[in-house]
C-alpha cells in the first residue's frame, strides 16, 4: 500500500518550465516525510516547514537494522547541457516509492550556486522529477556550503597571519603570545597545541618546562610560502579570482604572495564532509589537512596552526544531512557537493548510511555520482566505497540520444545555442557510432563487479529506431538491462520499467566489489591504472608533478587513493576528443594532496578549480515575483 505522503501528479504537455512545475506543487510538511521514514522529532532539527537536518545519532539507534539495496547513478560522457542524471535519479526514486511500493531514499549532492547562476543551472532534477522546494534546494538550502566557505577562509587567514607574526617576532615573543599568562600568572597550552607537541615528540604539558629549542620548534611553523596549496574559496563562478596577489596593504610590510580562489565546493573541507563517518572523525580529518610545508619539508596541518577545533565548530551543523522531498512525496537526503571533475563529487557517506538503515531490508537507496562514469562512478567506487565499506548492488548509466549523436561525430553542442538539426531529427547511424562511448562506460563500470543498468533518458525528438539502437548496443556491451525512461515528462510513472530493472539487478548481484587498484601501489602506478581505465596509452608528468609525487611519497602519503581532476567532456584530457578515444598520453600538470579528506589529486591538462561565467549566464532569467515572493527562472 502506498505511503500516505505519496501524491499523484497531474502532468501537462508540453512539459512546463521546471520552476513552474515546482511552484505548482505544495510541499508536504517535512515532519510528515520524516514520520513516514520512521524518524521521530528527536531525530531531526527543523529548518523551516520543508527542510530538516537528520541527526547522526539515528545511525547509532538503527545500527542493528539491515541495510537496503544500494544503487549508484552515473552517466555517459555528457554534453554541456547535461543528460539528466539528477532527473533520472529522482524519477527512479519516485517510481520505486510512488508506483512500486518500495521504501526508498534519494541521496543527492547540494548544488553549487556557481553553476546555478552560471551556465548549467540547478541540480534539483527537471520536469516532473524534481526535489522541492526547488528554489531552496538550489540556493542556500541549510547553509552547508556557506559553512564550508567560512571554515576554508578562516584557515586561509590563519596561514598568512601566522607567517606574518613569525616574520616579525623572536622565538620568545612568539611563544609568549601563543601561550599568554592568565590572571594568576600561569601559562597553559590550548588543547589543540597538545596535538602539535605530540607530533613533535614533546611529552611536556607545562609551557614553563620547554627548553629554548623546544620553544622554537613548537612556536615556529616556518611555513614555506612557495609550498602553500591552500587557497581561498567562494561559491560564485569568478574567473578573475583564479590568480590574485595578497598582502598589498601597508600594514602587511611587503608580504606579497600570489594565490587564488577556488569554487567553494572544490575545497578539501567539502571532501572531508562527504567522506567523514562521525563528528569525531570529521574533527580528526579537519585537523590533519595539510596546507603546505615548512622550509625543511615537513607537512604543516590545520592543527599545527591551532585551527582544527574552530573549523569543526563551523562545520558541526553541516555534518547532518538535509531531508527534503520529491514532487511525488518520496524522501530525499541532500548532503555534500558537486564537481566530480575537480573534486570527489559524490554525496556523503553519512547520508547514504543513514538512508540504508532507514529503508531497511528490501528498500532502496539511490545515490548520485557526478558527471560521466569515468569520473563520478570511478571515484564513488575507488574512494567513497573504500572509506564507507558499502557495496553497491547496481550501477546505472544515464544515456541520451543527443549525447550519443555528439559522440558519433555530430556537431558541437553549445549551451545557450539552438541544437543543430542532427540532434532533433532521426539519424540512427550517428547514434550507433556514438554508442562506443556508452560501451566503454559499461565495460569500465562492470569491471568493479557490479550489475549495470542503462537508463535511456528520452527526449521528445528521439525516435523508436534510435532508442532500439541504444538498447542493442548496451546489451551487446554487457549491460544487465537497458530501459527507455520518460520521467521528465511523466514523473515516476515514466521510470517504472527502470525501477523494475534495477530491482532485478540488485536481487541478482552476487560478485564482490573489485577496486581498480590496490592502495599499496605507488602514486604513479595508481595514476597510470586510472589513465588506462580512460583509454590512455601512457602518462606524462610535468616537472612540478614529479616534484610533488616525490614529496608526498617521502612524507608517507603514497598509500592514499587517487582523485583525478579532469574534464568531464571526454575520456581524455581534451574536451573535443569524443567517443572512446585511445592511444592518447594523459598529461599530469600538478599533483596536490587532500590529506584530511584522504586522497591525492592530480590535475590533468588545463583543468581549472574556479569555473568562469559565460556571456549570457543563467542569472539573466532569475528574478522574484514581488507580489507572491516566489522565485522565477531557475532551471
Amino acid at each position: 500500500m502506498p505511503s500516505p505522503t505519496i501524491r499523484r501528479l497531474d502532468v501537462a504537455s508540453p512539459v512546463p518550465a521546471d520552476i513552474d512545475i515546482a511552484n505548482s506543487v505544495e510541499p508536504l510538511p517535512i515532519a510528515d516525510i520524516a514520520a513516514e521514514l520512521g524518524l521521530r522529532p528527536e531525530h531531526y532539527d527543523l529548518y523551516g516547514k520543508y527542510k530538516a537536518k537528520v541527526l547522526l545519532s539515528v545511525l547509532d539507534e538503527l545500527k542493528a537494522q539491515q541495510d537496503g539495496y544500494y544503487v549508484v547513478v552515473g552517466g555517459i560522457t555528457p554534453t554541456p547541457l547535461g543528460e539528466g542524471k539528477s532527473t533520472t535519479t529522482v524519477g527512479l526514486c519516485q517510481a520505486l516509492g510512488a508506483f512500486l511500493d518500495k521504501k526508498v531514499v534519494t541521496c543527492l549532492r547540494q548544488p553549487s550556486q556557481g553553476p546555478t547562476f552560471g551556465i548549467k543551472g540547478g541540480a534539483a532534477g527537471g520536469g516532473y522529477s524534481q526535489v522541492i522546494p526547488m528554489d531552496e534546494f538550489n540556493l542556500h538550502l541549510t547553509g552547508d556550503i556557506h559553512a564550508i566557505t567560512a571554515a576554508n577562509n578562516l584557515l586561509a587567514a590563519a596561514i598568512d597571519t601566522r607567517i606574518f607574526h613569525e616574520n616579525s617576532q623572536s622565538d620568545k615573543g612568539l611563544f609568549n603570545r601563543l601561550c599568554p599568562a592568565n590572571k594568576e600568572g600561569k601559562k597553559h597550552f590550548a588543547d589543540v597545541m597538545l596535538r602539535r607537541l605530540t607530533k613533535l615528540g614533546i611529552s611536556k604539558t607545562d609551557p614553563n618546562e620547554l627548553t629554548p629549542d623546544e620553544i622554537r620548534r613548537f612556536a615556529r611553523l616556518d611555513i614555506d610560502p612557495e609550498s602553500i596549496t591552500w587557497r581561498r574559496v567562494m561559491d560564485v563562478n569568478d574567473r578573475f579570482l583564479r590568480k590574485i596577489t595578497i598582502g598589498q596593504g601597508p600594514e602587511e610590510k611587503g608580504m606579497l604572495r600570489e594565490t587564488g580562489f577556488d569554487i567553494s565546493v572544490a575545497s578539501e573541507i567539502m571532501a572531508v564532509l562527504a567522506l567523514t563517518t562521525s563528528l569525531a572523525d570529521m574533527r580528526e580529518r579537519l585537523g590533519r589537512m595539510v596546507i603546505g610545508n615548512s622550509k625543511s619539508g615537513e607537512p604543516i596541518t590545520a592543527d599545527d596552526l591551532g585551527v582544527g577545533g574552530a573549523l569543526t565548530v563551523l562545520m558541526k551543523d553541516a555534518i547532518h544531512p538535509t531531508l527534503m522531498q520529491t514532487l511525488e512525496g518520496t524522501p530525499v537526503l541532500v548532503h555534500a557537493g558537486p564537481f566530480a571533475n575537480i573534486a570527489h563529487g559524490n554525496s556523503s557517506i553519512v547520508a547514504d548510511k543513514i538512508a540504508l538503515k532507514l529503508v531497511g531490508k528490501g528498500g532502496f537507496v539511490v545515490t548520485e555520482a557526478g558527471f560521466g562514469a569515468d569520473i563520478g562512478t570511478e571515484k564513488f567506487m575507488d574512494i567513497k566505497c573504500r572509506y564507507s565499506g558499502l557495496v553497491p548492488q547496481c550501477a546505472i548509466i544515464v544515456a541520451t540520444i543527443r549525447a550519443l549523436k555528439m559522440h558519433g561525430g555530430g556537431p558541437e553542442v553549445v549551451a545557450g545555442k539552438p541544437l543543430d538539426h542532427a540532434y532533433v531529427s532521426e539519424n540512427v547511424a550517428l547514434v550507433e557510432a556514438g554508442c562506443v562511448n556508452l560501451a566503454k562506460h559499461i565495460s569500465n563500470t562492470r569491471s568493479y563487479g557490479v550489475n549495470v543498468v542503462v537508463a535511456i533518458n528520452k527526449f521528445a525528438s528521439d525516435t523508436e529506431a534510435e532508442m532500439n539502437a541504444v538498447r542493442y548496443a548496451a546489451m551487446a556491451a554487457g549491460a544487465f538491462d537497458a530501459v527507455v525512461c520518460t520521467h521528465h515528462a511523466h514523473g515516476g510513472k515514466g521510470a517504472v520499467e527502470l525501477g523494475l530493472a534495477v530491482q532485478r539487478a540488485c536481487e541478482s548481484q552476487a560478485e564482490p566489489l573489485k577496486f581498480l587498484y590496490p592502495l599499496e601501489s605507488s602514486i604513479k602506478e595508481k595514476i597510470e591504472s586510472i589513465a588506462k581505465f580512460y583509454g590512455a596509452s601512457g602518462v606524462e608528468y610535468s616537472e612540478q608533478a614529479e616534484k610533488q609525487i616525490e614529496m608526498y611519497t617521502k612524507q608517507g602519503f603514497s598509500n592514499l587513493p587517487i582523485c583525478m581532476a579532469k574534464t568531464q567532456y571526454s575520456f581524455s584530457h581534451v574536451p573535443s576528443m569524443k567517443g572512446a578515444p585511445t592511444g592518447f598520453v594523459l598529461p599530469i600538470r600538478d599533483v596536490r594532496a587532500s590529506i584530511g579528506a584522504g586522497f591525492i589529486y592530480p590535475l590533468v591538462g588545463t583543468m581549472s578549480t574556479m569555473p568562469g561565467l559565460p556571456t549570457r549566464p543563467c542569472f539573466y532569467e532569475i528574478d522574484v515575483d514581488t507580489a507572491t515572493g516566489k522565485v522565477m527562472g531557475l532551471s
